[in-house]
């Protein structure tokens, strides 16, 4: 986070990791076109993903989707 969240709300905090997430994503699908190397574009493909399934998480969470998230 670039700056301190000080609200309560949980919802707050999952909005701006959600955001910060996406942007790393973009990133890493940008640099994959930059390097030439197939296990560093595989790392960065694979990077993506992982940060692709926590975004979901979050909003699995903020929308009480899983049971272990519901309200």
């Amino acid at each position: 986070m670039k700056m301190h969240e000080t609200s309560t709300d949980p919802t707050v905090h999952t909005a701006k990791l959600r955001e910060e997430m996406r942007a790393l994503i973009t990133h890493l699908r940008h640099d994959i076109a930059q390097v030439n190397e197939p296990r560093a574009q595989a790392l960065f493909e694979t990077s993506a993903e992982v940060l692709e399934g926590l975004v979901k998480a979050y909003d699995d969470y903020d929308r009480g989707r899983e049971t272990a998230f519901r309200r």
